[in-house]
């Protein structure tokens, strides 16, 4: 946590668990950190009443008006399609430079690349974060990760969007409550945010991507016996399917962890595309765990539920089927905590 930071998250016209991750994710892991969030198309209400937590942030119009909470940070909180920054933010975050606000930005598109953003930022002293530019030097895979001792492992998804950065942080988390030595590595620029380390692997050239998983899974082996990778994309989805094998590749995990949001029946249905059904999750593991022996064995070994939209009753019958038609053990982890996914973990790694 940066305890000096107090964050404004620019949402304009997207707050919600799903159009905006970075914000979303920001108010689950440093909420203390986040002191307003911009949309004014749900303005007065807090950020509670939409996404369900977040210490009762208020939701307010405009940058203006998120200035009586003294942020000194503006985090760009909205990652749409192709990372293109809205035309209509470019007013936003220039107000937010001439208030010698720190810009923190999530888009593949690079604010400090910008001439107007990057000379009035030198004039005002700000710096501009952009999350996702990738370090100058980026090594090629060598599979060297399956030779260390330490536990690695990666959450994987049914599809994008279900819940792998949670599910990662969660497990680390009940790895440390139960003083194991254990790391995490972030892959996106929401896990970056929170943990101040990490790479955007779906930035890096396409030849680099496995290498920079494996070079940071090399250094995390030296201090942590336990290393959690997140995991990003799905290997189902026709767009992201790529950044998902080179992070099977690169990180050689020794267990894999399933997220599965259940009442969802197509990749991308969350954003209305219908195209690609969701494979049966036996067939999902079967073919996750065919695609990661190429470099290293592995298995999966839990399986994490997104279960937002469904009832108490619905949530139990859900885990029950899943646990009957896989075997293999399965919750919803922000609802009943990691310790059933850790508990398999522990059984299928340290026996």
């Amino acid at each position: 946590m940066n305890e000096g930071r107090r964050i404004v998250i620019l949402a304009e016209g997207a707050f919600g668990s799903f159009s905006s991750k970075t914000g979303v994710g920001a108010l689950r892991y440093i909420p203390d950190e986040v002191v307003a969030v911009i949309d004014s198309t749900k303005s007065g209400n807090v950020v509670d009443d939409i996404i369900g937590y977040g210490n009762g942030c208020p939701i307010v119009a405009s940058l203006e008006e998120a200035l009586q909470y003294r942020p000194n940070t503006l985090l760009i909180g909205v990652a749409p399609r192709g990372g293109v920054l809205p035309e209509e933010w470019r007013d936003i975050i220039r107000e937010a430079i001439e208030h010698r606000m720190t810009i923190v930005n999530g888009l593949h598109f690079f604010l400090s690349d910008d001439e107007a953003f990057a000379s009035l930022a030198r004039r005002k002293g700000v710096v501009i974060e952009d999350l996702r530019k990738p370090p100058r030097e980026l090594p090629i895979a060598s599979g060297a990760a399956r030779h260390i001792d330490s536990h690695v492992v990666l959450t994987v998804g049914s599809d994008c969007d279900t819940g792998k950065m949670t599910v990662t942080f969660e497990l680390f988390k009940e790895a440390r409550l139960r003083e194991l030595a254990a790391d995490c590595i972030p892959t996106g620029q929401t896990g970056m945010l929170v943990w101040g380390k990490g790479v955007a692997i779906d930035r890096v050239a396409g030849d680099f991507m496995a290498g920079t998983v494996e070079k940071m899974v090399l250094e995390s082996s030296i201090r942590a016996d336990w290393i959690f990778v997140e995991g990003q994309g799905s290997l189902f989805h026709p767009g992201y399917s790529g950044v998902t094998l080179a992070l099977l590749h690169g990180c050689a995990p020794q267990a894999l962890v399933l997220c599965h949001q259940p009442s969802r029946k197509y990749i991308g249905e969350y954003l209305g595309d219908t195209s690609f059904p969701i494979p049966p999750l036996p067939q999902v593991i079967r073919l996750y765990e065919e695609a990661a022996h190429w470099i290293r064995t592995t298995k999966v070994v839990a399986i994490a539920l997104n279960c937002y939209d469904l009832t108490e009753k619905e949530i139990a019958e859900t885990i029950d089927r899943i646990e009957d038609e896989t075997k293999i053990p399965t919750t919803d982890c922000i609802k009943f905590g990691a310790a059933k996914l850790m508990d398999a973990l522990e059984d299928s790694l340290c026996d």
